[in-house]
């Protein structure tokens, strides 16, 4: 076997499996609230941006639109969010945040800090991570 295909050879797989295990903890975390990891990361764009249509969403969080469309129609269903088409060009979908997707930031404003306390990294270790995170996806040229 050569060494390049040794699974302990591999970046891919520690990120794969660090991701999955994220992923998990945060389930515990975010059934209470009625949200699945990637509508909780699409709330976040819509707690900061409050209106942005569907292909921005994409962009920020790396997801397709077939992807996005299926969650984005669950969330509108649960009234966190309102779809509707721009008038000066009806191939985008604008999103705006609700009164219910407001609240909702409410009751997740410890979800961060309940994760914290779950990844054993300093502030130190955990920022050097992130930045190391950043500029592979940079490299990959995923933005």
């Amino acid at each position: 076997m050569t060494e390049q295909l040794k699974l302990s050879n591999q970046l891919c797989f520690p990120l794969y499996a660090c991701a999955k295990e994220i992923v998990r903890a945060y389930t515990p975390l975010l059934e209470p609230l009625g949200l699945t990891y990637t509508q909780y990361i699409a709330m976040m764009v819509m707690w900061e941006h409050k209106s942005i249509t569907v292909k921005e969403m994409g962009q920020l969080l790396y997801l397709d639109s077939g992807t996005l469309t299926p969650m984005l129609k669950k969330m509108e269903k649960a009234g966190w969010l309102k779809r509707r088409r721009c008038s000066e060009d009806e191939r985008l979908v604008i999103l705006s945040i609700t009164e219910a997707g407001e609240r909702l930031q409410e009751q997740a404003a410890e979800v961060p800090l309940k994760m914290q306390s779950c990844v054993k990294l300093s502030s130190e270790d955990a920022m050097q991570l992130y930045c190391l995170l950043h500029e592979l996806m940079n490299t990959l040229n995923m933005k």
